[in-house]
């Protein structure tokens, strides 16, 4: 990857009801490969300061959590890879968020969630260097990409 310019991206999944942690973490895993095949610097997995008794804190694992370094113009092929990785799966949610920003994927792709992410891409496309929020009322903090169009 060329340039200096890079951001981080913090995707977060979530199973449904009847998920286990080991099926979140293969499918965290499975999607972690999907990534890679972009143009992307790196994808790990997010590390946690909250660590079980006998461990360190920063080396657990925090299940369900990837961070996904790249260049700006990146960050459509990845949100548009996750919209349709997820269309499959048996993940309820993957919020994505980039500085204070935050997109919630759903299973259930409608049209609004359609303009919710293009405006998350969008902004930070034209931004790259600043976090800001998108959707009706344009007001910091996350949005919702349920459908409604109302704030997380």
């Amino acid at each position: 990857m060329n340039g200096d310019t890079v951001c981080e991206v913090s995707l977060l999944l979530e199973g449904g009801e009847d998920s286990e942690q080991e099926e979140l973490d293969r499918l965290t895993l499975q999607l972690r490969e999907w990534l890679l095949e972009l143009d992307v610097e790196r994808v790990q997995l997010d590390r946690t300061d909250r660590a079980p008794g006998g461990s360190k804190p920063g080396d657990v694992i925090s299940l369900g959590a990837l961070t996904v370094t790249m260049a700006p113009f990146a960050l459509r092929a990845v949100v548009r890879l996750v919209e349709r990785w997820i269309e499959h799966r048996p993940v309820r949610t993957v919020s994505i968020t980039l500085g204070e920003d935050s997109l919630e994927l759903q299973v259930v792709s409608s049209t609004d969630q359609r303009r919710l992410v293009d405006a998350f891409i969008a902004a930070h496309e034209s931004h790259p260097a600043e976090a800001r929020a998108v959707g009706p009322g344009s007001e910091p903090g996350p949005v919702s990409g349920s459908g409604t169009g109302e704030r997380a």
